[in-house]
């Protein structure tokens, strides 16, 4: 592909791209296809010779599409959103298309320095304490790693080498791995299972703490924690706060953590994967209290700041406790200007990419009013969706709405919970995830899609609703609960409109017919000279000798009078189609009340 193809099929992409994120709603969200399907239609081994451009599209929409899940649907409310915007878009086109692998300053100052900025811009608009930013009185600074996943297990690995650095100083004869069997780290039974991994790469002890009826980990939890582990000679060394957990977005005490991790030397560590770009925010920075007691701080602008994967930003007050666990410096990466940050000595990777221009591209393109603006429109739309929970007595809502989170279930078993999320995501016209809290089945239901609207809200409600039906029994068991009601409406008008004519015409139709064919029966017996009445059902057994007039009759009735009784059929079935229309937007409107009223029963499950 030469300059030229490129520029004509990068045109074309754009556009494939916009035409995608504009038409989502003609996809399902969520892909009907089993595990293995791709095999089946690519080749298995890859074309020895190139192909066209044209053909490799083509695959893309008939083969990869139909097992993609859609993640910028409005009807996507898994997980949470996968930050996407044409800013961030373009940026990632920039960086692939410069092709840096800034693993150092001299590698690529413009990437570094770039990063050094975007990531104090960022930090000063959430409010960061001064120690975590890059500045002449701090030894703090930021990074963007690739996932908070890495960013938890980097502040792990920097967390482990300090503390055994600190007690090998305090007794040079004492064994490194010894003191590393000693080590426990701490976070909540809610944090995500990313913790718990680093904990196994670091190969370090973790003790999983349960939060309180608010989902929230305090204080004297940890310390009664800390306390038991030291009387069997354990070492604390690390703790893992949440603000924003995976299940529920609950927020864990850091004001009441904080202090107790800084009497003891204990590194802690937040992780805002998802709430903690929502600080940006002045009025949603309550939880954010006891910040500066962190040791380390990390958000994913992919999740709630309009930034594509990967970008995930990691704050910390010490860089040297960072970079001492990452430090490797073989000649072939060393250059003279030792004054400059070299980001490879604050991950795992050594290559980067030049993932702040997508950052610089968003926060530019948008500024920080419009991300607020945008942070503050999913939390709106959050108690839109509780408000509509709490109007049906079948479902109790799990948690309050917390940012762009809403947790819920239906009244009754887990099992039941389950058949009714599963049936959902089946049907294409949802996607949600469960999780647990309490030791009980929850579904998460979260704002995802960037320009997400009350419709979509209300929309998500009513197919819920629909399918609960379904899973109580109120309504028939189909597969797709969109397909019953439509199915069983259908059904019902179309035979309420065939039977229209014959239920409410028909009997007019006979008057007319008998009337008409008396009439001229009886003019036709007259030009005869017969006085006998001829009754118009006999008009089958008139003499052979009449037999013109009764041709001639029928004629007539199908000229004149059918036409006549046909205008008459479809002018009452347009009326009682538009009859039906408006039946059926009040029911749909009154589907809602009926069912928040308790009208329905629920079985005991």
């Amino acid at each position: 592909m030469d300059s030229k193809n490129f520029k004509d099929h990068g045109r074309e992409m754009v556009d494939y791209i916009a035409d995608y994120q504009d038409n989502l709603l003609d996809r399902s969200v969520f892909p009907k296809v089993q595990p293995g399907y791709l095999k089946k239609l690519l080749p298995e081994d890859a074309p020895h010779k190139p192909e066209n451009w044209e053909d490799i599209m083509k695959d893309v929409e008939d083969k990869i599409l139909p097992g993609v899940t859609h993640w910028q649907h409005p009807r996507f409310h898994a997980y949470f959103p996968s930050g996407n915007s044409y800013p961030s878009i373009l940026g990632d086109m920039l960086s692939s298309g410069l092709g840096c692998i800034g693993f150092s300053w001299a590698s690529s100052p413009a990437c570094t320095e770039l990063e050094n900025i975007v990531v104090n811009w960022l930090g000063k608009a959430l409010n960061l304490p001064e120690g975590f930013l890059f500045g002449e009185n701090s030894k703090g600074g930021g990074v963007i790693q690739s996932s908070a996943s890495e960013c938890v297990l980097v502040s792990f690995l920097a967390a482990r080498e300090k503390k055994i650095t600190q007690l090998m100083k305090e007794d040079p004869d004492a064994d490194r791995y010894t003191l590393l069997s000693k080590l426990t780290a701490y976070c909540s039974s809610q944090a995500h299972s990313c913790a718990e991994k680093a904990a196994k790469i670091a190969f370090v002890r973790l003790r999983q703490l349960e939060p309180d009826s608010e989902v929230c980990l305090r204080g004297s939890v940890v310390q009664k924690a800390m306390e038991e582990d030291k009387a069997n000679g354990l070492i604390p060394f690390y703790v893992e706060a949440t603000l924003g957990t995976t299940s529920c977005c609950s927020f864990d005490n850091i004001a009441e953590i904080g202090p107790l991790c800084q009497e003891n030397d204990v590194w802690l560590h937040v992780d805002g994967a998802y709430a903690g770009s929502s600080f940006i925010c002045p009025e949603l920075r309550g939880p954010f209290e006891g910040i500066h007691y962190a040791s380390s701080f990390n958000l994913n602008t992919n999740k709630f700041l309009l930034t594509n994967f990967d970008c995930s930003v990691m704050w910390v007050q010490d860089q040297f406790s960072l970079t001492q666990s990452m430090n490797v410096d073989p000649i072939y990466l060393q250059h003279s200007y030792s004054e400059a940050v070299d980001y490879r000595h604050w991950g795992i990777n050594l290559s980067r990419r030049f993932r702040s221009l997508k950052l610089w591209f968003v926060l530019r393109s948008y500024g920080i009013t419009g991300l607020q603006q945008y942070v503050r429109e999913h939390c709106r739309l959050a108690k839109l969706f509780e408000e509509h929970v709490k109007q049906d007595t079948r479902f109790e809502l799990t948690s309050k709405a917390a940012l762009g989170l809403v947790t819920f279930r239906l009244n009754g078993s887990d099992e039941l919970n389950e058949n009714l999320l599963t049936s959902i995501n089946d049907s294409g016209r949802l996607h949600m995830i469960k999780s647990k809290m309490n030791n009980q089945l929850i579904i998460r239901f979260c704002i995802c899609a960037e320009n997400a609207s009350d419709d979509d809200v209300d929309y998500a409600w009513e197919t819920i609703q629909e399918f609960s039906h379904i899973v109580l029994g109120t309504v028939p068991e189909t597969k797709d609960a969109q397909d019953t009601i439509q199915e069983e409406e259908t059904l019902e008008e179309e035979e309420e409109v065939n039977n229209f004519p014959d239920d409410v015409l028909t009997p007019l139709i006979t008057l007319i017919r008998r009337a008409s064919m008396e009439q001229m029966l009886l003019g036709r017996q007259n030009q005869h000279g017969l006085n006998t009445t001829v009754a118009p059902e006999s008009i089958k057994e008139v003499p052979e000798d009449q037999e013109e007039d009764k041709e001639e009759i029928v004629d007539v009735f199908d000229d004149v009078i059918s036409p006549l009784i046909t205008l008459m059929r479809r002018a009452s079935q347009d009326q009682l189609l538009m009859m039906q229309q408006k039946k059926r937007q009040s029911l749909r409107r009154r589907r809602g009340s009926r069912l928040s009223s308790g009208s329905v029963s629920v079985p005991v499950c």
